[in-house]
């Protein structure tokens, strides 16, 4: 990572491009793609409000200490965007990359209004999306149950351990995205390399384990998953063949995701003052550009764009490069 200036001549922010660490998550199911370690990884948490950033004139914060007032001339409209902060001043966004190496279990998720009845006043749902990177042949997710499911059924299956019988099954490949709103029953398979965005919450139900060692952290939550999974609820698969891996992939009240390729020419962006931007390099190297800021990401290396930052520039460091990049929607 690399970074020419901490600030862009003439900009009213100190800091306008943020490098990010990656904070890695051991899991039971994860793999070594990420990172080569026992026991295995499963996570990369690369975007969210405990993410440090790595340069600048913000080195050694998190987002969260940024949103704080940690840097004077950096408030919360600057860094989230205009938009973004009139709705909170929270980070409102959590973005990850997984190796499932294995099964993770059968889970759902609450949605607002669940989470703040259920987990606490201030907690998020959970509504989020996948976007895959790498697929084994005939890697599977599991999203939805399957049509003609009651809830009264559902509700036997979990609390008698059945689920799998009513679990619907899709096999995805490289290039697919993944749309799972909060209430929807799911499972990522093995083999599976991916990018995920989600609302800022980590609050998780598990329906079913896969029978593995109970543990403290991995207990199930039967009831709670009963509560809240809606069996009407398959969430949304977008092949790659219709997206090409191109422009939006997915987009919801919470988030929208976008790929782009780039070359060496590169291309404008803006955060029009109104909400950040997370770039994420899945593909390549690529140099950001703002002002005299221009910091390059390799591989599965992230950057936040302030809110504030408007124009910037992209461009792939060597002959292509391909990022995904997230914000919230604004009208």
């Amino acid at each position: 990572m690399t970074s020419a200036s901490d600030s862009a001549p003439g900009s009213p922010l100190p800091q306008n491009l943020f490098a990010l660490e990656v904070q890695y998550r051991e899991r039971v199911w994860g793999g070594q793609r990420l990172l080569a370690h026992t026991p295995p990884i499963g996570e990369a948490w690369i975007a969210y409000g405990q993410s440090v950033v790595s340069a600048g004139a913000a080195r050694g914060r998190t987002l969260d200490e940024l949103l704080g007032g940690a840097l004077a001339g950096l408030d919360a409209a600057a860094l989230l965007g205009s938009a973004v902060a009139a709705q909170g001043t929270h980070f409102p966004l959590l973005v990850k990359l997984l190796d499932a190496a294995d099964w993770l279990s059968v889970q759902v998720h609450p949605n607002d209004e669940q989470a703040r009845r259920m987990v606490g006043e201030r907690e998020l749902g959970k509504t989020e999306a996948w976007h895959f990177l790498e697929a084994a042949p005939g890697a599977e997710i599991l999203a939805g149950v399957t049509e003609g499911t009651s809830r009264e059924k559902l509700a036997r299956a979990i609390r008698g351990g059945t689920v799998l019988e009513v679990s619907e099954r899709w096999r995805v490949a490289a290039g697919d995205t993944a749309f799972i709103p909060a209430g929807t029953l799911h499972a990522l398979g093995p083999g599976l390399l991916l990018y995920e965005v989600q609302e800022a919450s980590d609050t998780t139900y598990r329906v079913y384990d896969w029978d593995r060692p109970a543990s403290a952290g991995r207990a199930l939550h039967l009831e709670e998953s009963v509560a809240v999974t809606d069996p009407a609820l398959h969430g949304d698969l977008r092949r790659s063949g219709l997206t090409g891996g191109q422009g939006v992939l997915t987009s919801c009240p919470y988030f929208v995701l976008e790929g782009r390729t780039l070359d060496s020419a590169g291309e404008e962006a803006t955060t029009g003052g109104q909400s950040f931007q997370i770039v994420t390099v899945i593909e390549g190297e690529v140099e950001l550009e703002c002002g005299s800021e221009r910091p390059t990401l390799t591989k599965f290396q992230t950057a936040l764009v302030a809110g504030g930052a408007g124009a910037y520039r992209l461009r792939a460091a060597g002959k292509a490069a391909r990022v995904l990049r997230s914000s919230v929607p604004v009208t």
